[in-house]
């Protein structure tokens, strides 16, 4: 069914639609190319939410040229009117003849009415060209789209005998420093970070990601088109103070805890500061299932960095699509602090299961991404 053209055009609008990963969010990352006779004669991708989208930009290039061309798309062509007009509008006015989609968008507001929109003009849709390396790109949105659910991943960091810490609590630094900028790239994909109160205590982190330590991307990105991640603390007994780093950087906070703070607390947060009240757990903790269904509102991807016993909760619990470890080439010897918190199985068959899906070195470290199977 497809040629090899629409093999290499589909290929670019994915390679195309991968450049907006830090910069669309909630939106997806979509790409787009149009071409006539063989030749590209527009492309784009969608850089940021509430600008032009993808076929948009590809659209403006090819300019009357993309009357009898063919589109291909990594995402069905919206059909409502958001912040921007639809695009199945604006292919239809464009006068292409061929539009080849991807994959179908899960969107309720889309959901294949961009589709009907394109056959109802006369346009020829294909559907289904690279289907799954399209999906790829925005695993967060498709999974929010269908079950209201981000996407959840667990960032770890151990030696080689899986310790995070030595016995006395140093940690700084198990991983050298291209595995740290690559934690800061990781933490700009993500719309939300989750960590813990016992490591706002521990460690007073900042948990925005810092521009100048993003390596390469620094020289491609301002700091002004940084998406900061909604700094999650899981706080359920209302503990944390004023006095911590995480207030002076004016990034947004949601504290989430499952009884009130002090009036005078309150009182004295920032306005980026807000507070969720959730149920407590069977264990008095928050109740993750509520936790992750309410940043599902508005996040499609959330990033847990946090100690043991939360990281272990996420992934006891189901809530974990991906883990994501890397290993520094050290051994921190038995008496250092575990990796994770799980409970003693008894049987291989009760273990987590995992698939390992990407492996590299970051200089003398190794990172391994994993995906977790329910």
């Amino acid at each position: 069914m497809w040629s090899v053209e629409d093999i290499e055009m589909m290929s670019r609008a994915i390679k195309l639609a991968r450049r907006g990963q830090y910069t669309t969010r909630p939106n997806p990352c979509v790409g787009c190319v149009v071409s006539k006779a063989g030749q590209i004669i527009g492309e784009g991708f969608h850089i940021r939410a509430g600008g032009p989208h993808a076929e948009v930009y590809a659209l403006a290039m090819a300019s009357n040229n993309a009357r009898g061309a063919t589109a291909y798309v990594t995402l069905e062509p919206c059909s409502h009117h958001g912040r921007t007009p639809p695009c199945a509008e604006a292919l239809i006015k464009a006068g292409v003849e061929r539009v080849v989609v991807a994959i179908e968008d899960p969107n309720p507001q889309v959901s294949g009415r961009g589709i009907k929109m394109l056959t109802d003009a006369g346009i020829q849709v294909d559907v289904g060209l690279l289907s799954n390396e399209a999906g790829d790109i925005n695993p967060g949105f498709m999974k929010r789209m269908r079950i209201e659910l981000p996407k959840v991943t667990v960032k770890l960091a151990s030696s080689l005998d899986g310790k995070t810490a030595l016995n006395n609590g140093v940690s700084k630094w198990i991983t050298g420093s291209e595995a740290r900028r690559d934690v800061q790239r990781l933490r700009a994909r993500h719309c939300a970070l989750v960590t813990g109160i016992e490591t706002v205590l521990a460690d007073d982190p900042s948990l925005n990601v810092r521009h100048s330590e993003l390596g390469v991307l620094a020289d491609e990105l301002a700091p002004s088109e940084i998406h900061q991640p909604l700094r999650v603390i899981l706080d359920s007994r209302a503990r944390l103070t004023k006095g911590f780093k995480l207030f002076s950087v004016n990034s947004p906070i949601l504290l989430v805890s499952c009884s009130e703070y002090p009036i005078e607390e309150q009182t004295a947060w920032p306005d980026h500061v807000s507070h969720l009240k959730l149920p407590a757990d069977d264990c008095g903790r928050v109740d993750l299932s509520l936790l992750f269904k309410h940043l599902g509102q508005s996040c499609n991807s959330v990033l847990v960095e946090a100690g043991a016993t939360l990281a272990g909760s996420v992934i006891e619990q189901g809530h974990g699509d991906e883990l994501v470890l890397y290993q520094a080439m050290k051994i921190l010897g038995s008496a250092g602090r575990n990796l994770i918190s799980l409970p003693g199985y008894e049987a291989m068959a009760d273990i987590p299961a995992v698939e390992l899906i990407d492996e590299r070195k970051l200089g003398k470290d190794t990172r391994l991404t994993l995906k977790i199977r329910s």
